[in-house]
């Protein structure tokens, strides 16, 4: 068995069933042993995508998804996917090959510090010396990534070391690494100071974070929020914690988030921030959430906790054990009236928006389109106003809402929703992009036609960079630089070339009928909806 032989073991003893990536001669000997397992390859068009692939995996099936790429180009390109997933503690594991050991430092053909460079966006990085640490490292990595605030790890294995035999295998079965061991359980005593805070507290509100996502604890905080009658709101990463439509749900809070979601949390006395950074897209002043109020932080990550915001009450664990830990506590909560309020904001503040009726609106649009979905429907917005709009108005019911959140990764949403169709073949998914991000992906056209992953994409076109031209809009005062898209391809065309089923729609009135077709059948369609170009998010 050569080291090639043994990540490959290492792969099938995590479970993995399925790899993204491109091949290059330093990562050669992975790919020619990953032929003799039964672990699905998928050719990826660009290595960028192959992170945002796996994201897609991982975000669905909650363990680390898995890409392998070539050395020099081919690790560098992979970075931004890699710091995507960074961003929003996606755990993923990315294997890169490097060139022979003996040459490293000599600037030979192909070389790239990967490791290096990759130091600022992952949870871990190694760079394999010996073949004989291989079983070792893969179970630290995937241990590492998964646990704690999840994240990226890479694997940089130089071409020797793939080559080179290894003298006995064996997948070790447990792991305890003396420096790092992430604190998962609440503290007791701290969970007792939230109860009574609970206990004393009128205007209580839980903002969800994609923590609460991450440790798969959307059961768990419905339950809490149902038992107390408290109201909860989310950051755009914890869209999905609570159906949209629960009625003690308000909403996503941020500068493109709900106005009466801001104001619940603004209002609150006992504000509990749970599995989420604080950041400024969320909280654009974080003196607001500590003033005249108890501001509760739980998070895994202890760094998170007092970063943004100073808390009343920290407390570091996995949403889910603190849930239910806080479901034994014994108290009584008052919030009825809060509830009440906040419905009443809700009637008067919700933005009315005024389209233009000779073009698609993206806001009816997409709340047909998510009312139509399958319950368990996986959404993945990418970004750009399309994204602001996909938070603002799709309806998670049972299923995934998926995004670029804390990098805002444009092009994400159609590599991710095919990882997550391959992750979970029985589920409708549906990537929602813009003209301009749609062409930062759309090579993926050929990689969902070869590996017959049928994604569905819509793509809102206006024939701009939306987002930055409405910036540009109320910054500079029309005055736009580098936003038109002019020159974007036919996409009734392009679907063609690539053998995909395509569909148009022009304005609303025949929205219910083309969403129908659009979602008939389960294969991969494109569906571009004309949309006004100065529309506003």
């Amino acid at each position: 068995m050569n080291g090639a032989d043994a990540i490959i073991k290492c792969l099938e003893a995590e479970k993995v069933d399925v790899v993204f990536g491109y091949p290059g001669v330093a990562i050669c000997p992975f790919y020619n042993s990953i032929l003799e397992s039964d672990i699905r390859t998928i050719l990826i068009r660009t290595e960028q995508n192959a992170a945002h692939a796996a994201s897609g995996v991982s975000r669905l099936t909650g363990r680390p998804g898995v890409c392998a790429v070539t050395s020099g180009p081919g690790a560098t390109n992979v970075i931004t996917g890699i710091a995507t997933a960074f961003a929003d503690s996606i755990p993923l594991i990315c294997i890169t090959g490097q060139v022979d050991s003996s040459l490293l430092g000599s600037d030979v053909f192909q070389e790239a510090d990967i490791t290096g460079a990759v130091e600022s966006f992952v949870k871990y990085s190694y760079l394999v010396k010996d073949v004989n640490d291989i079983p070792r490292i893969f179970k630290e990595a995937f241990h590492i990534a998964n646990t704690g605030r999840k994240g990226p790890v890479l694997i940089d294995v130089p071409i020797d070391v793939q080559n080179a035999q290894i003298k006995q295998f064996k997948y070790p079965e447990t792991i305890s690494m003396r420096t790092y061991k992430p604190t998962v359980k609440g503290n007791a005593a701290q969970i007792k100071k939230v109860a009574r805070e609970l206990a004393k507290a009128k205007k209580p509100i839980i903002c969800a974070g994609g923590g609460v996502i991450l440790s798969e604890a959307e059961d768990e905080l419905r339950m809490f929020a149902e038992k107390h009658g408290i109201p909860v709101v989310s950051t755009m990463m914890g869209i999905g914690s609570m159906p949209t439509r629960h009625p003690l749900y308000f909403g996503m809070v941020g500068n493109n988030g709900k106005a009466y979601a801001n104001r619940a949390m603004n209002e609150s006395d006992l504000l509990i921030m749970v599995g989420a950074r604080v950041a400024d897209r969320a909280v654009s002043q974080p003196d607001l959430i500590t003033r005249d109020k108890v501001l509760v932080h739980i998070d895994v990550d202890p760094a998170e906790i007092g970063k943004n915001a100073g808390p009343t009450i920290p407390l570091v664990g996995d949403a889910d054990n603190i849930f239910l830990d806080l479901m034994k506590e014994d108290f009584n909560c008052e919030a009825e009236e809060l509830v009440e309020t906040l419905n009443g904001y809700r009637d008067t503040m919700e933005k009315k928006r005024t389209p233009n009726p000779e073009f698609v609106d993206p806001a009816a649009f997409i709340t047909r389109l998510s009312e139509k979905m399958q319950d368990n429907g996986v959404y993945v917005a990418d970004v750009g106003q399309n994204q602001i709009w996909s938070c603002g108005y799709h309806v998670v019911k049972n299923g995934k809402f998926m995004t670029s959140g804390g990098m805002g990764t444009m092009g994400y949403s159609i590599p991710a929703a095919m990882g997550a169709k391959v992750a979970a073949p029985d589920r409708q998914v549906i990537a929602v992009c813009g003209d301009g991000s749609f062409q930062m992906s759309m090579m993926e056209l050929a990689t969902m036609q070869q590996h017959n992953v049928p994604v569905k994409i819509v793509v809102l076109k206006n024939n701009y960079l939306g987002m930055v031209r409405q910036y540009q809009h109320f910054t500079y005062k029309d005055n736009y630089s580098v936003v038109d898209l002019s020159g974007s391809p036919d996409l009734e065309k392009l679907s063609a070339a690539y053998g995909i089923d395509f569909l148009r729609l022009y304005d609303m009135e025949k929205c219910d009928e083309v969403i129908d077709a659009f979602l008939k059948e389960d294969k991969s369609m494109i569906l571009e909806c004309i949309i006004d170009p100065m529309d506003l998010v």
